[in-house]
């Protein structure tokens, strides 16, 4: 996992780059969130779609609701980099749709999109 820290009108995003799946399941998301608050001190992440296992975007499995859910609870802004065009399932990009309309969690295309996102996300 490589970390490396981007700021924005004050506001420290972490920039999150993981080889293997980091986030199995809502333990490891809280893991991995407190690992990256403590080497940071930030609560707006900034990650590649590779970091989450595959049925993480297999909404049937529960796992996407599970795992997002302790970022909110938590109060973390998280935003998921990714191309998302080889899924094909409506009802996961209903979801997507339905986050990408919200102010916690955000699917997106590139690293760019995710740090504007995130910079003008506000705090819980």
């Amino acid at each position: 996992m490589n970390i490396k820290t981007v700021i924005i009108d004050n506001k420290t995003i972490a920039v999150v780059e993981c080889d293997d799946v980091c986030i199995k399941d809502a333990q490891t998301a809280l893991d991995f969130m407190m690992s990256v608050n403590h080497e940071t001190d930030s609560n707006y992440i900034a990650i590649n779609k590779e970091a989450f296992a595959h049925d993480f975007y297999v909404l049937s499995t529960q796992l996407a609701g599970e795992v997002l859910q302790k970022f909110v609870t938590y109060r973390f802004k998280i935003a998921i980099i990714g191309d998302y065009s080889m899924y094909t399932s409506k009802p996961l990009k209903d979801f997507m749709y339905e986050c990408n309309s919200g102010r916690d969690i955000f699917f997106v295309p590139s690293t760019e999109e995710a740090l504007e996102r995130l910079s003008k996300a506000t705090a819980n």
